[in-house]
């Protein structure tokens, strides 16, 4: 498979500066470049299909008229937390 190119891209050199000073060891500005585009591209999938599941849950909430009071809601969130964080203590 061939490969593609991306847009120059022009930055402050305090910018750049600042992401040669946090690369790793043998990592490339490029690598770099890569693994970032890459984990904005999946934070901004999961933030839409985090969206489209609120719309969706909206919608039924609407036609059953069932909703969750948000107290009790984060309440069983927290009680997940404290459980999930209790196992990775052991």
């Amino acid at each position: 498979m061939k490969t593609a190119t991306l847009p120059s891209l022009r930055v402050d050199p305090e910018l750049r500066h600042e992401v040669e000073s946090v690369l790793h060891n043998g990592e490339t500005l490029s690598s770099f470049m890569e693994k970032s585009l890459r984990a904005s591209i999946e934070h901004r999938k999961m933030q839409q299909e985090f969206i489209a599941r609120g719309l969706t849950l909206r919608d039924e909430a609407r036609k059953t008229g069932e909703y969750f009071a948000a107290e009790n809601v984060l309440d069983e969130m927290s009680d997940m937390l404290a459980q999930a964080e209790a196992k990775a203590r052991k």
